[in-house]
C-alpha cells in the first residue's frame, strides 16, 4: 500500500469508528506499518486541516469529526491540477482562506510522485491579474451559510462611504471580482456589492426572512449569469 492509498483508508477508518476512536497501535497492525508511521501520517492529515483529533490515556485514541469531513477522493495528477487551478482563482474571492486550505488538504494526500507533477504543470499557468484590487473581507462568505445579515460599510466606485445591514443573497463572479448579492436595508432593494469595496463586514447574528433573487433583478449591462454546476 502507497502512503497515498493509506492516507486515504485511515481517513475511512476513522470515519468508519466515528465517534469511536482508534489506538495508534490498533492503526499500526490494521496498515502493517510502525506506529511511528501512523503517527506521522496522521500528523500530515493534521496539518492539511483533516479534524483528527487525539486522546491521551490507556483507553484514549484517534478520532475524526466524520460530520465535517467527506470520503477521500483517489484524485489523477490531471484532476489534482485542475482543482488547483480552480482554487488559485479564488485568492481575491470571498472563499480564499477555504481555498487555500483545501489546496493545502490536496497536497497532504497526494503522493510524492503525484504532487510534483501536479505542482510542475500548475506552475506553468499564470492569471493575469489587475495589481489593486484587494480581497473581500472575512464574513461575506460565512453570512451566506450561516444565513445571516451584515452590516457592512461600503465604499462605492466614487470613493463615498455609506454603511448599511445587508441580506445576503449569493456571489456573482465576474473575472477577478467577486460581488456580494444583497438585499439592501438602506436601499429597500437587491444591489450586488464589489468584494474589494466593502471596507467592514461584520455579522448581526439576525436572520434575514426568506427571499427569492431574480437575475432581472440585479440589472447587469453585459454577461451572461452561468450558474455553478458540476454536471
Amino acid at each position: 500500500m502507497t502512503r497515498t492509498d493509506r492516507l486515504y483508508a485511515l481517513v475511512e477508518e476513522l470515519r468508519a469508528a466515528a465517534p469511536g476512536r482508534r489506538s495508534a497501535r490498533w492503526l499500526a497492525d490494521r496498515f502493517e506499518v510502525s506506529v511511528r508511521t501512523i503517527e506521522r501520517d496522521l500528523g500530515a492529515l493534521q496539518a492539511a486541516g483533516v479534524p483528527i483529533w487525539a486522546d491521551a490515556g490507556r483507553t484514549g485514541g484517534y478520532a475524526i469529526d466524520a460530520r465535517h469531513t467527506l470520503p477521500p477522493l483517489g484524485l489523477t495528477v490531471d484532476e489534482a491540477f485542475a482543482i488547483t487551478v480552480g482554487l488559485g482563482r479564488l485568492a481575491t474571492s470571498p472563499f480564499r482562506d477555504a481555498a487555500l486550505s483545501a489546496s493545502r488538504k490536496i497536497t497532504a494526500v497526494l503522493g510524492a510522485e503525484e504532487a510534483r507533477r501536479a505542482a510542475a504543470l500548475a506552475g506553468r499557468v499564470h492569471l493575469l491579474e489587475d495589481a489593486d484590487r484587494g480581497g473581500a473581507p472575512d464574513h461575506l462568505a460565512r453570512a451566506l451559510r450561516e444565513n445571516r445579515v451584515l452590516r457592512i460599510r461600503y465604499r462605492d466606485a466614487e470613493g463615498r462611504e455609506t454603511g448599511r445591514d445587508v441580506e445576503p443573497l449569493g456571489f456573482i463572479g465576474k473575472g477577478q471580482d467577486w460581488y456580494l448579492v444583497a438585499w439592501c436595508r438602506l436601499r429597500g432593494g437587491v444591489r450586488a456589492f464589489r468584494g474589494d469595496r466593502v471596507v467592514e463586514a461584520a455579522p448581526t447574528g439576525e436572520r434575514p426572512p426568506a427571499r427569492t433573487v431574480r437575475a432581472e433583478d440585479l440589472e447587469i449591462p453585459y454577461g451572461t449569469l452561468r450558474p455553478l454546476s458540476f454536471e
